[in-house]
């Protein structure tokens, strides 16, 4: 069996970095792809992409808001009851494999890299 994804699209936000009580490194952020369809307007899919370890510290050394990133890695479901005791359910890529296709925000689309991230005020636990 197979599952695997791959992206190619821009930084929605700088990403949250943090370490869990294992001592291991966990970065989270959001990346935007953009599908741009003949006689319509470009329609832009948000992705919440997780990143562990070694691969965590690179991510927060290097990646910024804005930045164009190759992403693969394998997709994750997962839910979670909040406190008052409703079920949410949540997408996302678990990256194994990040390369770098700008050096900089200002290297980017302009309009991709400054739509507004529905996922910026994310709400899910961190493990």
């Amino acid at each position: 069996m197979i599952n695997k994804a791959i992206l190619i699209g821009n930084v929605g936000k700088d990403p949250d970095v943090r370490t869990t009580a294992t001592n291991k490194k966990v970065a989270k952020f959001s990346l935007a792809t953009s599908e741009k369809r003949k006689d319509a307007e470009a329609i832009t899919s948000w992705h919440s992409i997780v990143v562990w370890d070694k691969l965590a510290e690179i991510v927060e050394k290097y990646v910024k808001k804005g930045m164009m990133l190759y992403i693969d890695g394998k997709i994750n479901y997962g839910k979670y009851d909040d406190k008052d005791g409703n079920t949410h359910y949540y997408t996302e890529i678990i990256a194994n494999n990040i390369q770098m296709l700008s050096k900089k925000p200002s290297d980017v689309d302009d309009d991709v890299a400054t739509r507004p991230d529905p996922q910026a005020e994310d709400d899910l636990p961190w493990r």
